[in-house]
């Protein structure tokens, strides 16, 4: 079998726990440290039309809320770039402080100088160096922004994409290779320019007086192994905070497998300082389901905790009922719908680990190293449920009403534990 480019070292790196993060230049975004050994932020973007200001207050405010730390809003045209302060100040009066970045293509340089609030407002700009300018107008349009970022003193985001690499730059890599001796694949020559637009242009504003500490990169693909080796090589040939995101990541489980897949890797190998689980929404879908994801991938590899862990078996058939899966269901959505008031009210909640367990196997066992766990009947079983608080037999429940007597338990054991 075939296989891919070797991205590890070698096993026992995966069976000590995360590894360290690599070092980068710390970059401050609206309030947010990223790189510099800080934590790894999750961030977002909204898909409405930004020029509509309430229906993308709404959206912003519903990330925010969701956990996202960085949220990203399309300016494409004046009336966008116009309704950015109008945005910024609706949210301030929602107590909703999240960071906005602006999403620049082909006339950002225009945008911003025309709309100087939008500048302002904006805590980041991100832009494309395949689509910033064409012709002799590119390096003039680019140092524009870069200028104005100065000005206003925002950092950057030099953002690559596969869908709109500098074709100037491919053209002369695909020729040089064709002269060299051992060509490689035009998937290679590809990747190769991918990271060298990312660094040339970080190069370009650092040179126009663009701090290091302003600038972040990213290399957006669609391939699970193409981000891995192009993250890989960039991290290695830099020390810029990197964003990591797989674009057109795709809808539904296809998306969230291969983001997660992609960015595992790379997260494991202390690569990556900001990332952005990019899934296509079902029609009327949440957008919300983006940070959850990113939040899930962040907590389950150890890095971050952001809610409470809810343990619960598969199923077998000794649990042909269906009332544990209902029950982890209800309090699985009781610790998402809560989390906005629980973030303020209980510090330190996200830490708390539940379980809910439909038979006598492995119940109790789990149920035991959960902070608060509940061990169901199974089939043929004796009908009650034990309930264990911190690894003690707290009380055994019967009847019908042993899921609301549970969440009432849960509920208790957060307000004594994180009340305080």
């Amino acid at each position: 079998m075939n296989r891919p480019e070797q991205v590890s070292s070698g096993r026992s790196e995966y069976l000590s726990g995360p590894m360290p993060r690599k070092q980068t230049v710390a970059v401050p975004v609206g309030g947010v440290i990223c790189g510099g050994g800080a934590p790894v932020v999750v961030q977002s973007m909204t898909n409405t039309d930004t020029a509509d200001i309430a229906s993308t207050v709404k959206q912003v405010a519903a990330l925010a809320r969701a956990g996202s730390e960085i949220v990203r809003i399309t300016v494409d045209r004046n009336e966008s770039a116009a309704a950015v302060p109008h945005i910024r100040e609706k949210l301030e009066a929602m107590n909703v402080d999240v960071p906005l970045v602006g999403d620049f293509h082909y006339i950002g340089h225009k945008l911003l100088a025309d709309h100087p609030a939008c500048a302002e407002a904006l805590a980041k700009y991100r832009i494309n160096p395949g689509n910033v300018g064409f012709g002799e107008k590119k390096d003039r349009q680019f140092a524009d922004i870069v200028e104005m970022a100065i000005r206003h003193d925002k950092p950057v985001r030099i953002g690559v994409n596969w869908g709109s690499l500098d074709q100037a730059l491919l053209t002369r890599l695909m020729d040089e290779n064709k002269e060299n001796g051992s060509p490689l694949s035009a998937r290679e020559v590809m990747r190769d320019a991918i990271v060298r637009s990312a660094l040339l242009s970080a190069e370009e504003a650092e040179r126009l007086g663009l701090g290091r500490d302003k600038i972040i990169l990213s290399a957006k693909v669609s391939q699970v192994q193409d981000l891995i080796a192009v993250y890989t090589d960039l991290a290695r040939r830099s020390d810029h905070c990197l964003h990591l995101g797989l674009t057109e990541a795709g809808m539904g489980s296809k998306g969230i497998v291969a983001s997660s897949a992609a960015m595992g890797i790379l997260l494991q190998q202390g690569i990556g300082d900001t990332i952005r689980i990019s899934l296509t929404p079902e029609p009327g879908g949440d957008r919300t389901r983006e940070v959850q994801v990113a939040q899930e991938l962040l907590q389950t590899m150890g890095f971050r905790s952001f809610v409470p862990v809810v343990a619960a078996c598969p199923g077998c058939g000794r649990t042909t009922s269906t009332v544990f899966q209902e029950l982890a269901q209800r309090i699985q959505e009781d610790i998402r719908s809560n989390m906005p008031e629980w973030r303020e009210k209980y510090p330190g909640v996200e830490e708390l680990s539940v379980a809910v367990m439909g038979c006598i196997v492995n119940g109790p066992g789990e149920s035991k190293h959960a902070n608060i766990g509940i061990s169901l009947p199974g089939t043929g079983e004796t009908p009650a449920a034990p309930v264990f608080i911190d690894g003690k037999k707290a009380a055994t429940l019967r009847g019908a009403n042993i899921a609301q007597e549970f969440q009432g338990m849960v509920q208790a054991y957060i307000e004594e534990r994180y009340g305080k």
